[in-house]
């Protein structure tokens, strides 16, 4: 199957134990503006545990894709997405240091996620 930006990613079950390091892979390159560390992301995403495969949260969802200050969001994707290009799709894989924090009050605290992120703007 080929995946493409305006379809909802299919994230296949990960093999081996959860990386301890935040992995980038680009799945479809953009050719678009480029997302820099200040920038304001709109984006459609897709997010599942790594462990389970279970989808926790996704914006293909809710039918309408999100606008996020950079800053504001998790560390994995405050590092992980900037130098990705307008019209591209990244898979991260997010070690739970850089997500929710490795112990706390979150739900997906001590957890490494999966997220498959379409950058649609930057501002």
């Amino acid at each position: 199957m080929t995946e493409t930006p305006q379809t909802k990613p299919e994230i296949e079950f990960p093999e081996g134990p959860a990386p301890t390091e935040l992995q980038i892979v680009d799945i479809v390159e953009g050719s678009g503006e480029e997302a820099l560390a200040s920038s304001t992301v709109d984006v459609h995403y897709l997010g599942v545990e790594y462990d389970t495969g279970e989808e926790f949260d996704s914006s293909w969802g809710r039918g309408e894709s999100i606008n996020f200050p950079l800053r504001a969001l998790i560390q994995g994707w405050q590092v992980g997405i900037p130098g990705m290009k307008v019209g591209g799709r990244r898979k991260l894989i997010v070690p739970a240091a850089q997500a929710y924090g490795t112990s706390g009050g979150h739900p997906l605290s001590g957890k490494t996620l999966i997220f498959v992120i379409d950058l649609l703007g930057v501002s």
